[in-house]
């Protein structure tokens, strides 16, 4: 089967097991170029996952999630790179469903390196729901096309009250499987 050139894979080696992404530049090419700039610098190699979030244990907030977020080794808020604009799952009409791959981030436009992989459906990621307070949602840009098996036993690993991993999973290698999407491309021209 041809590779589609609009969704890329990305196959996470990770001391959990190999997690591979189809990542989707057409629909949210903003956040996927993002991404794959990290992955084709090496940026997410000797990262980790290093957060979990479980519904049925957060169950403090309004809008429980079931998440697990990772990081390259400079931490969640890498400044190596400018944060990119945020696109809206409103925009995109892509949705925050289980094995959904989304960006991390506090304010809208302040996402750089850190992503989350969503365990299980979970709409209030989405635009106008409720888990940021300022209503925009987060930006969903691929799924996981193999290892959701291996997220699910990476989100049920041990975890501090902080929903810190005790023992963050080490991100080995970051690979991009197919060329980079042509929006991208011309993205990283100067």
């Amino acid at each position: 089967m041809p590779a589609d050139p609009h969704r890329p894979r990305v196959a996470l080696d990770t001391s959990a097991g190999r997690i591979v992404l189809a990542v989707d530049a057409k629909a949210a090419p903003v956040t996927s170029c993002n991404f794959i700039g990290y992955v084709v610098s090496g940026d997410y190699d000797g990262g980790s996952f290093f957060r979990t979030v479980v519904r049925a244990i957060n169950v403090a907030n309004p809008n429980p999630i079931d998440v697990i977020q990772a990081a390259t080794p400079r931490g969640s808020d890498d400044a190596s790179r400018p944060p990119i604009a945020l696109e809206r799952t409103r925009d995109t009409g892509l949705r925050h469903h289980a094995g959904t791959v989304s960006m991390a981030r506090d304010g809208p436009d302040t996402a750089t390196s850190s992503f989350f992989i969503v365990t299980e459906d979970t709409p209030s990621l989405d635009f106008g729901g409720g888990r940021n307070p300022d209503g925009q949602g987060f930006a969903a840009f691929g799924a996981v096309i193999q290892g959701l098996d291996v997220t699910r036993r990476i989100q049920h690993m041990r975890a501090g009250s902080d929903e810190q991993l005790i023992a963050p999973v080490a991100i080995r290698s970051a690979r991009l499987l197919d060329p980079i999407p042509g929006a991208c491309a011309k993205a990283r021209q100067p």
